[in-house]
């Protein structure tokens, strides 16, 4: 009976081996304890069908610090890279585990990025490192062209220079544009009406390029609009300047905004209010884990719907929020931004079967999660 071989790559004072064993499991927990002269060594293994040491990119960031949670939380052995520049996200985000090697660098620097992989054996890519701000990306679409595109190509380049190949991105419904359909899913044209979802749109079309002719496997991760917060109340939402409706909504309650503007209430909804998918953040951390086990195992690609198929309007993520905070939330009615779609819900039949990932969080404890946040921040 022939006996598999198995693959270790360890990282012994700045040096890559390689080892090649048919002992199996066994031989990999014996050399996963060893130390060289006080050196941790960093295993992952090939063969046995698991990626341990990943990159995450804006790992500081608001859904970055939660996945990174989520990921320490699966196993002890998994380790984690986090490159953030922090000029989004937030050092306090950052994890204090161990198994977190945190580097302040821009993920467009080519060079300071190839640096890095070169130190550690990463397996795979999650890259949440973006701007991300509809409005803003019709104001400023250099901002975006360079921290999507550009960035994003140059962080692609140094993983294929270092022979990183499995690639998770934090994508974004806006790539699908007006929808022609509802439930949106993932045949549904591409047509982007903003800037942000056109770069975003563009990183995907890369991406394929990749896969088609450098082997690569990916899976681009479309959200439909991320929300809540940790349940444990020590991660959440922080940005600056904030524009999503459920902490605006709820540091309204709180007494720190004079009120909530809506940006426009003459939409083609029952209400007139933009209508959106809102998926909990912590569900979103669970299908990039799921993501990178279906690239390791299959060598696959493909796009993938997140969100709940199920859309509240502005006005009704407001009226729940006056709810689960018992306070009123004064509202200011405004004129429609620009790019903003009426009504954006996500099909997620294929998050189902592909990725096995149903989302397990209601509206209501997102928002109560939010509002837990909110009360107590930490950044």
């Amino acid at each position: 009976m022939a006996v598999a071989t198995s693959v270790y790559r360890i990282l012994t004072t700045g040096k890559l081996i390689e080892i090649n064993s048919r002992a199996g499991l066994k031989d990999f927990k014996q050399l996963y304890n060893l130390s060289v002269q006080n050196t941790v060594c960093l295993i992952c293994r090939k063969a046995q069908g698991f990626i341990e040491m990943i990159l995450v990119t804006g790992g500081a960031g608001y859904i970055g610090s939660h996945f990174v949670e989520t990921y320490l939380a699966q196993s002890q052995s998994n380790q984690i890279v986090v490159i953030d520049d922090l000029s989004e996200g937030h050092a306090e985000a950052l994890s204090a585990d161990s198994r977190v090697h945190f580097f302040a660098e821009n993920v467009g620097n080519l060079t300071a990025v190839k640096a890095i992989l070169s130190r550690f054996p990463i397996e795979a890519c999650v890259h949440f490192a973006s701007s991300c701000y509809v409005g803003e990306s019709q104001k400023n679409p250099p901002k975006y062209f360079h921290n999507n595109v550009v960035n994003g190509l140059n962080l692609m380049r140094a993983l294929h220079e270092s022979n990183i190949t499995k690639f998770v991105l934090s994508s974004t419904c806006a790539v699908y544009g007006n929808p022609k359909h509802l439930p949106i899913d993932e045949t549904h044209d591409q047509e982007p009406i903003n800037v942000y979802g056109l770069t975003k749109y563009m990183l995907e079309k890369a991406l394929a390029a990749y896969a088609q002719q450098c082997g690569w496997s990916y899976v681009a991760l479309r959200y439909f609009n991320a929300a809540g917060a940790d349940q444990s109340g020590k991660l959440g939402e922080s940005h600056s300047p904030e524009t999503h409706i459920i902490p605006l909504a709820l540091q309204t309650a709180l007494g720190n905004r004079h009120e909530l503007e809506i940006y426009g209430d003459d939409y083609d909804t029952p209400d007139g209010t933009c209508i959106r998918d809102y998926i909990h953040i912590t569900d979103l951390a669970v299908a990039h884990s799921l993501a990178l086990e279906l690239i390791n195992a299959g060598g696959r690609s493909e796009a993938i719907n997140l969100g709940t198929t199920t859309g509240a309007s502005v006005k009704e993520i407001v009226d729940l929020c006056r709810s689960v905070s018992g306070k009123e939330i004064p509202v200011k009615i405004s004129p429609r931004r620009d790019g903003d779609p009426p009504k954006l819900v996500a099909n997620n039949d294929k998050a189902k079967a592909v990725l096995g990932w149903t989302p397990k969080f209601e509206l209501e404890e997102i928002v109560r999660t939010a509002w837990l946040w909110e009360q107590n921040r930490r950044y």
